[in-house]
């Protein structure tokens, strides 16, 4: 019996079993997820002001607790990062993760309480490996050492009473320190904010390292991969890495990199497993690698609550808890966890594909899609597309953002679509009548929308010159980490600035 096996059956067999029960137990599991956290938090000023001393059941914590978004909360998390205890959550919380701004603000912090670390963040880590070891019993995983890609600390954006940091590079300073034994590279290197430095020095140390494992973005991981390889002059990982078997990945959608990866990772047995880690928590692991839906994770320190996106906007959403809600539904998921987040609208959209265990796909942002004329085209449309389109032309897209053209100087209106390919197609043309083909084929909406060109003319396809999304990201201060594109928006905002970067070269 090898090392990773022995360790599987001591440490992560336990909560395979724990997973296990999702499958008979899934309401009983959440609504004691839900007692607990209302117990712990029933003497901060948040647990008095909504009496959860007296809440017994689900239906009286939806009764005396509105849904909220980061506006709602702001106040209550600056005077938590002030340094003012039981506010939100029991104690004081030391750590912000730093996330995407709202309308008004350039950045959001979301508070990570040490229960956050334990029973969300890390307990999704450990289950990570659980999971595979389970999914791969001849595993030798835990035989080489695991690069870990993530941020970095913000301490422009530090408090005299906490600290601010990406939600990974939190993890890397808070992380066990027998963990570092097993891990490349370390905090110095890890934590560093200029990305490209970054890169550099992982690059250089991991070429070194018997590495068998990986976990990051894919495109910023990907990133320092092409620069391991352009150090060696090699075209593939597996002179590098002979014992490479897995990647955890999750930040943005895995299919337009798959092909790249596999370009470049030619092992056979080489693994890809899907991870939804947020800043707000995690959420979902892919606990079969023949099904691309993840199991979402009920017995961490988070309930979840969902709105169906049909609902989104109301004012006075139809909200259901797990064990209410349907497959094939879009749903906004709300969740309530141990760092202090109650009822929160986390902007992401969740459709089930099943029930016992609950499995989903992430479809989108309740903000990143396009609506303008009634199409509603969401994330999971555009991904199908995209891949329809680089498997019937051959080729590789690297980064993609699109937005609505609301009427040219022929009153036409369409979609703008601005792609950096990785492997360029013979025609963009032919790309761009397949992708409008394939997306019509998905979505109804659009479909009826695109009709005979009475409402929207065919997509536009413009061809990003090499590195364009990285300038931009790097000219925003967001090159690396967990920052990513914004795929899909109503608002021209993105494009436009996209667009004027690409023809100043």
């Amino acid at each position: 019996m090898n090392l990773t096996r022995i360790l599987y059956l001591l440490y992560f067999s336990k909560r395979v079993k724990a997973i296990s029960r999702y499958d008979t137990h899934a309401k009983k599991i959440q609504n004691s997820v839900l007692l607990k956290l209302v117990k712990s938090a029933k003497d901060t000023e948040w647990g008095r002001n909504h009496a959860y001393a007296g809440i017994k059941t689900y239906e009286d914590f939806a009764c005396r607790v509105n849904i909220n978004t980061y506006e709602e909360l702001k106040e209550f998390i600056q005077r938590m990062r002030e340094g003012e205890s039981d506010v939100l959550w029991k104690g004081k919380v030391n750590w912000y993760a730093k996330s995407s701004g709202t309308t008004n603000d350039k950045s959001k912090f979301i508070p990570v309480s040490r229960e956050g670390l334990k029973d969300i963040h890390y307990l999704g880590g450990k289950d990570c490996i659980a999971s595979y070891l389970h999914i791969n019993p001849r595993s030798k995983m835990l035989s080489g050492k695991g690069l870990i890609l993530g941020g970095s600390h913000a301490p422009n954006l530090n408090t005299p009473n906490s600290l601010v940091g990406d939600l990974s590079a939190i993890l890397i300073e808070n992380i066990p320190k027998f963990m570092e034994l097993i891990r490349v590279p370390k905090k110095k290197i890890a934590l560093l904010s200029d990305f490209e430095e970054k890169r550099d020095k992982i690059a250089k140390v991991a070429l070194r390292k018997n590495v068998s494992n990986i976990s990051g973005v894919p495109s910023w991981m990907l990133s320092v991969l092409h620069r391991m390889m352009e150090i060696k002059g090699i075209d593939t990982l597996d002179s590098i890495w002979p014992n490479l078997e897995v990647f955890f990945h999750g930040g943005v959608a895995f299919s337009p990199y798959r092909v790249q990866y596999k370009n470049i990772i030619r092992n056979p047995k080489m693994h890809y497993m899907e991870t939804y880690n947020a800043s707000e928590g995690f959420f979902g692991i892919q606990t079969d690698l023949a099904d691309s839906a993840m199991t979402l994770m009920i017995d961490y320190g988070v309930f979840y609550e969902f709105m169906p996106m049909t609902e989104f906007g109301k004012p006075n959403p139809k909200v259901v808890p797990l064990w209410e809600v349907e497959p094939g539904v879009n749903y906004a998921m709300i969740i309530s966890t141990s760092c202090g987040l109650w009822r929160y609208l986390i902007g992401d959209t969740v459709k089930f594909t099943q029930k016992d265990p609950y499995k989903f796909i992430i479809t989108g942002r309740t903000k990143h899609f396009i609506n303008a004329f009634g199409e509603e085209l969401i994330i999971d449309n555009a991904e199908k597309g995209l891949a329809q389109a680089c498997s019937i032309t051959g080729a590789e897209v690297k980064e993609y953002t699109a937005a609505p053209v609301f009427m040219d100087g022929e009153a036409k209106c369409r979609h703008q679509w601005i792609v950096e390919f990785a492997k360029k197609p013979d025609s963009v043309e032919e790309f761009a009548t397949i992708l409008d083909r394939s997306l019509q084929t998905i979505n109804s909406d659009y479909e009826a929308k695109r009709h005979k060109n009475i409402t929207l003319q065919t997509l536009e396809i413009v061809e990003a010159r090499e590195g364009l999304f990285d300038d931009w990201l790097k000219g925003k201060g967001k090159l690396g980490g967990q920052h990513k594109i914004p795929r899909l928006s109503n608002s021209r905002e993105y494009v436009e600035e996209l667009l004027k970067l690409n023809n100043l070269d």
